[in-house]
């Protein structure tokens, strides 16, 4: 085949031909006429689908959000009553979603890095427990690992009374704050005297504000310290005001408004007050935390094992322990390998809290795409809100772990 390499090559400038023969323009040719039959192939999918619901007499509609739900939900992190709107409910899925994706990713990570750095122990115990723990939870799946630990929750806690009497049977943890059941875990919370506007949202959202902003500004003092250490060698010492910066805004808040703990208190057949979380969030959330956990333990692993011997034995030879040549030699140069796959397990779990709906637990599946779906008959739209939530929250973590990851790989000069 013939191709046309230059402009000024053939007679009469551009050509028609050239879409195919020229290289400059083949590769654009092909990629505009494989976007034209993608786009076609999905108009068509679109067409051919709202035609067949609308024989069926189901067009698509979202007005459904609109009306009463008329269920309850028994875990809640908004106002929520079975008078409120299906809308009202898939958010209150929504943030329980969120809230034990949130905290499986944190609790993950922490279990993941220790785990991952204890298989490298030189000690044969430790690292054997730890290859124990990975290999166990990792090739077993995960709705197992959610019923057992919510059976044991369920069948192995003490019940409420076992805490009543003169010699109860059981007793609460850490200064009779904490209470394990058999109903879940009852932990202080956080009342305020004077919220906010009249509202604990409010001014928990006001709180994280301040702290954010203090978390900025604290990254701004470290690049000052950062940038005057290199011009002078000498690095000042900032921790104490950083950490006023993170913290004092919020202690400020927390005292203007009033804050104070509602300890948990054993009233009639449960206790009241505090914060409770039941035996389906804890259930999933550990299961969540373990499971996750030990693919980032060999992601950590991994990542350290990249890393050049010859590092550590250098840190040695300045006189560096081994837990800081660790966290100040190691695992800084591991992240670029750790990250990445990081990223697939966050994304992972987050998509695994699913299977809430096994134990209970109210997510966005049970609420969204379940409770709502089989009361209202609109599946294919509650289907497509659903995959679209699960869609914008994946590229959120996506997006801002790869920003972290630009932020953490090496940088060639």
């Amino acid at each position: 085949m013939t191709t046309i390499d230059h402009a000024g090559r053939g007679e009469g400038g551009f050509r028609l031909s050239q879409l195919l023969y020229d290289r400059r323009y083949r590769s654009l040719t092909i990629q505009a006429v494989a976007m034209i039959l993608l786009v076609l192939l999905v108009v068509w999918l679109v067409d051919n689908t709202v035609t067949n619901l609308s024989r069926q007499g189901k067009d698509i509609d979202f007005g459904f959000l609109g009306t009463v739900a008329g269920y309850d939900i028994n875990q809640t992190l908004i106002p929520y009553s079975s008078q409120d709107t299906h809308l009202r409910a898939a958010a209150v899925g929504i943030l329980n979603t969120l809230l034990v994706a949130f905290l499986g990713c944190i609790a993950a990570t922490i279990v993941g890095v220790l785990a991952g750095v204890a298989r490298l122990s030189r000690n044969w115990l430790i690292s054997g427990l730890m290859a124990v723990y990975v290999e166990g939870f990792r090739n077993v799946p995960l709705l197992l690992w959610i019923i057992v630990i919510f059976a044991v929750m369920s069948e192995g806690m003490p019940q409420p009374r076992a805490f009543r009497g003169d010699d109860p049977a059981a007793s609460m943890l850490l200064g009779d704050s904490v209470a394990i059941t058999n109903r879940g875990i009852y932990i202080p919370g956080v009342e305020f005297a004077a919220p906010l506007a009249g509202s604990t949202g409010w001014t928990w959202a006001l709180i994280l504000g301040a702290v954010l902003a203090g978390v900025l500004a604290a990254r701004v003092v470290k690049k000052r310290a950062d940038a005057r250490q290199e011009a002078t060698g000498e690095r000042p010492v900032t921790w104490p005001l950083r950490l006023a910066l993170i913290l004092g805004p919020a202690i400020a808040l927390l005292f203007v408004f009033g804050a104070g703990l509602n300890k948990p208190e054993l009233a009639g057949f449960n206790f009241q007050g505090g914060i409770h979380m039941r035996n389906s969030l804890i259930a999933l959330w550990f299961a969540l935390t373990l499971y996750t956990g030990a693919f980032i333990a060999e992601n950590v692993r991994a990542g350290i094992l990249s890393v050049s011997k010859g590092q550590s034995e250098a840190a040695f030879a300045l006189g560096l322990r081994p837990g800081r040549t660790m966290s100040l030699i190691i695992l800084p140069q591991a992240l670029r390998v750790i990250i990445p796959p990081l990223i697939s397990q966050y994304l992972n779990l987050t998509k695994n809290s699913s299977l809430a709906l096994a134990v209970g637990y109210m997510d966005v599946r049970s609420t969204l795409g379940g409770i709502t779906i089989n009361q209202t008959g609109r599946e294919l739209e509650g289907m497509l809100l659903l995959g679209l939530f699960y869609l914008v929250t994946s590229l959120t973590i996506s997006a801002l772990l790869n920003v972290y990851n630009g932020s953490v790989k090496l940088k060639e000069r």
